[in-house]
């Protein structure tokens, strides 16, 4: 997975980005319901939003634990750019959440929101370890296999451009958690449904969130007209009342160092 597209994809995606974030919002308010509920819960230190976007989950931290200092982390300049234009108070940094540099057991909290999936897994994980104080909390969120289940299926056979990405599964966070020496894992699965009225708008809301063809085969030239029907045509048994569905599989972790 090369860095540099993908984080030209989000740089592209900033503006657009809270548009069509519903998914992601919701993530974080999941996410946020299993930390512990107050600053005295947590060790000294600061608050780390490790791939902050635009700062949604970064008003969540702040009002949950005002008596933290809050840093922001992206590597996505212009979604960092975006993150600080909110109310949250955080000093942004732009860094790779594999390479943080942050001092050793500096965090209290170690938040990442659908971001680590962009990453290596353990790498990342690693350094949560390295920048956590004991006691610090990690809580992160990730994408499992079943993510965009109903687009790889439209797309199967079409050609040989891989349009959904092989999202881990949740046994493989667990045990990079414990690879990592966190202690009190908690492992979590949701299917959470976003719903649009044609495939088209589908596959823009994925664009405007960045992650379009993230880390997979990027195409030269456009899908054919036939080839484009046929996928709509395979899409379209998955239409429901609510309109067509995109599914996220998503996984929610928690530990303490």
């Amino acid at each position: 997975m090369e860095k540099r597209h993908i984080r030209r994809a989000f740089d592209r995606a900033a503006d657009s980005y809270d548009q069509a974030a519903a998914l992601q919002r919701q993530v974080c308010d999941a996410l946020e319901s299993s930390l512990p509920p107050g600053d005295g819960q947590l060790p000294a230190g600061f608050l780390l939003d490790a791939g902050c976007g635009t700062g949604y989950g970064a008003g969540l931290l702040a009002h949950r634990y005002p008596g933290h200092p809050l840093l922001l982390a992206d590597f996505a300049p212009a979604m960092l750019a975006r993150a600080r234009e909110g109310d949250n108070g955080g000093l942004p940094l732009c860094a790779d959440l594999e390479h943080l540099p942050l001092a050793a057991g500096s965090a209290a909290l170690y938040w990442s929101s659908l971001a680590v999936q962009w990453c290596d897994l353990g790498h990342s994980l690693k350094e949560a370890a390295r920048v956590l104080a004991p006691g610090g909390v990690l809580a992160f969120s990730t994408l499992g296999p079943g993510t965009f289940a109903e687009l790889g299926e439209a797309f199967a056979g079409i050609d040989s451009h891989r349009h959904v990405l092989p999202f881990a599964p949740p046994a493989t966070c667990g045990e990079a958690m414990l690879g990592a020496g966190f202690q009190e894992l908690r492992v979590e699965r949701r299917k959470l449904q976003i719903f649009y009225p044609d495939l088209r708008s589908l596959l823009r809301a994925i664009k405007d969130i960045g992650a379009n063809q993230v880390g997979g085969a990027r195409r030269t030239g456009f899908l054919g007209k036939a080839a484009w029907k046929t996928v709509e045509a395979r899409y379209e048994r998955h239409r429901s009342a609510a309109g067509l569905p995109a599914t996220y599989d998503v996984v929610l972790c928690t530990a303490v160092k």
